[in-house]
């Protein structure tokens, strides 16, 4: 049990400040011991190669004639700068290096794509080592940086031979910081329902090392204009300062604030690691145009314009950032460009009290335009943000204005889209489908207006479920992680745990043990069975190598296990209040917590013997509730039952139990 270490509290693993206990929840901790890391196994050769297991210890290996080469596996998703030694050369002799996410794209001759999607998969193509080549330590050149791969393959492409030894990756994500498994926050649940009953840890740590590999150095990004095929280069600035928050490990490494709504509540439960995302939502900002309040969709050298959803979602992650951070000088600074932004979504309700949508760009759904509901539900998400914000920073005419619009809209949008013979919100005033994102974001945003509209809606939405996971509807064939990251969010909220855990299963658990993955970050999307082809005929090109395999914006999981499963939330800043309202989701026990600048946060349940036990540990001076997923007579309560259920708590250690009826 993680107790706090503002209570003095000894553990037996006597955890140093800002890193969470140790326990067996470490054995499922991807991230590497060192930035210097090394391949654990031989996925392959061909050609004439003697010695290529050596090449996983201090040995040697040589490559003996055009097309010999050996695959290398590091296990798990890496990315970084390649070095090697030549042993020994001779006249002519030259390698390639080419690099893969997924076994599927594994070549000699080709890499997987990161810098544009082509059909026939063969953009980037491989980095050339070419003669003559010369004894000693090579280093992949900087702006080569690949920046997420599992498989390395080395080829000799002269009939000469080459002997190689001391094959690593230098890692360069996380650059600021220096044990990268030194994690503030930890979750450990056993899953008896699923075939791997480690499944949540594994999945609770494979989101935090997705959003990890997405945390890069400032002069990394990839460069646009694209560089001509074959080749790549990731040397472009990504913004005004870093480290900084990026979509995806090997693509597109650019800031992305959709991709954030989803990565940075991961990087708070897990890392605390909120620098970068300061970074980010700085860059986001200062690109504000001063004339229209108008944010772009990405940061640079992307740099894309006219997303009116993603200069909602730049906002949202400005409340997120500082929910958790409690950083009121960075808000004070940033207060008036926020206002702006505001205001520039305001501009544009129109009569009949909706947002008319018309920066189209999203995250890759169809349909976009006009009175679109995903939009009118992020802009409600805004509102009701920047209430809490205008009134943290004493500004109640901005928060009591915040607050008349909100409320406009809450009632305007159901009798806008509400569907009654579907039970469902529509796309927009001229349509019958009923799309993933609003449908999971209104329940999650709270928008809806009464408990049978939630019921509804989550009943509804499992009709998009296929094996694999939800299939969006506005996005044909398409299961897209980002939005059912939502979707599972929506689903805890509505008290529908076994279906939240049925999605966890069907969606999460393909990502992370298909063969066809890198089984340790979680994919960008796929198709509805189960294909690399995601967005293939919606700009990717028909190219399935193009799919990122660790995208920020997947690892809903993380934080949802966390805030739901554990029922541990934060709802001030920083922590100062709270919130425990545990889903024991047919789990026997599960434990866990996260840090912020007040201290520890920590909760551990179990049920058994017909008891339900629960200890919260939070920092002295903070206060919040207690919500008791069972009704009965309570034992060690130190505080009335209020009439919703809830206990009333002052920060400390509690342990509270209930005989489940």
């Amino acid at each position: 049990m993680a107790l706090g270490r503002v209570l003095g509290l000894l553990l037996l693993t006597a955890p140093a400040l800002g890193t969470a206990p140790s326990g067996p929840w470490d054995t499922f901790n991807f991230a590497p011991p060192s930035r210097t890391v090394h391949a654990r196994y031989v996925r392959e050769t061909g050609g004439n190669i003697t010695g290529a297991a050596n090449l996983l210890s201090e040995g040697s290996a040589t490559l003996s004639g055009t097309a010999s080469y050996v695959t290398l596996d590091f296990g798990y998703e890496v990315g970084g700068w390649v070095y090697l030694n030549f042993d020994e050369v001779s006249d002519g002799s030259s390698i390639t290096l080419s690099f893969t996410e997924s076994p599927l794209f594994i070549s000699p001759f080709n890499s997987d794509d990161s810098s544009y999607p082509s059909a026939n998969m063969s953009y980037d193509g491989v980095l050339h080592v070419s003669a003559p080549l010369e004894t000693g330590i090579w280093t992949q050149p900087a702006a080569q940086l690949r920046g997420g791969y599992r498989f390395l393959t080395i080829a000799s492409t002269s009939d000469s031979a080459v002997s190689i030894s001391n094959v690593s990756c230098e890692i360069s994500f996380m650059p600021h910081v220096e044990d990268m498994r030194n994690y503030s926050g930890y979750f450990f649940a056993s899953d008896p329902d699923y075939v791997d009953q480690n499944f949540l840890t594994r999945l609770w740590y494979s989101g935090a090392y997705t959003v990890q590999t997405g945390t890069v150095p400032l002069d990394t990004g990839r460069q646009v204009p694209i560089v001509p095929s074959p080749g790549w280069a990731n040397n472009a600035t990504l913004g005004i300062a870093g480290p900084i928050i990026v979509d995806g490990a090997k693509r597109d490494r650019a800031v992305w604030p959709g991709d954030m709504g989803i990565a940075v509540p991961t990087q708070f439960v897990s890392t605390n690691d909120l620098l970068p995302t300061r970074n980010a939502l700085s860059t986001m900002f200062a690109a504000l145009n001063p004339e229209t309040g108008a944010l772009p969709e990405s940061g640079p050298p992307l740099s894309q314009q006219g997303s009116d959803t993603y200069h909602g979602w730049t906002l949202i992650g400005t409340y997120n950032y500082f929910l958790y951070s409690g950083d009121y000088e960075w808000l004070e600074d940033t207060w008036s460009n926020y206002t702006k932004a505001v205001a520039y979504l305001t501009s544009k309700v129109q009569s009949n009290g909706l947002l008319n949508v018309t920066g189209l760009r999203d995250w890759g759904r169809q349909g976009q335009g006009g009175f679109n509901s995903e939009a009118n539900a992020i802009y409600y998400k805004v509102l009701t943000d920047s209430i809490d914000l205008a009134t943290w920073l004493n500004d109640t005419v901005l928060a009591n204005v915040y607050a008349a619009n909100a409320s406009a809209l809450k009632t305007t949008f159901s009798d806008a889209f509400w569907l009654e013979d579907e039970g469902m919100y529509r796309d927009n005033l001229t349509s019958t489908l009923c799309p993933q994102d609003a449908n999971s974001l209104a329940i999650f945003f709270n928008i809806t207006e009464t408990a049978e509209q939630v019921a509804s809606i989550s009943d509804g939405l499992t009709k998009n479920w296929g094996v694999y996971g939800s299939i969006a509807p506005e996005l044909p064939d398409t299961v897209a992680p980002f939005i059912s990251g939502f979707e599972l969010q929506a689903h805890f909220v509505a008290g529908n745990d076994a279906r939240a855990m049925d999605l966890l299963h069907r969606e999460w658990g393909y990502m992370l043990y298909t063969p066809i993955s890198v089984q340790s970050t979680l994919l960008e999307g796929y198709t509805g069975n189960g294909s690399l082809y995601y967005r293939s005929y919606q700009g990717y090109n028909y190219d399935p190598s193009y799919t990122s395999h660790a995208h920020g914006w997947s690892s809903g999981p993380t934080s949802a296990l966390t805030f739901y499963v554990l029922g541990l939330q934060v709802t001030s800043p920083q922590g100062q209040t709270w919130s425990v309202a545990p889903h024991t989701s047919g789990l026997p026990c599960a434990e866990g917590g996260f840090e912020t600048p007040l201290g520890w946060f920590g909760v551990d349940w179990a049920t058994e013997e017909g008891r339900f036990n629960i200890t919260i540990d939070t920092p002295e001076g903070t206060s919040g509730s207690l919500r008791l997923p069972y009704s009965g007579p309570l034992d060690g309560a130190e505080a009335e039952v209020d009439s919703s259920g809830t206990l009333k708590l002052t920060g400390g250690s509690h342990t509270v139990a209930v005989r489940v009826s």
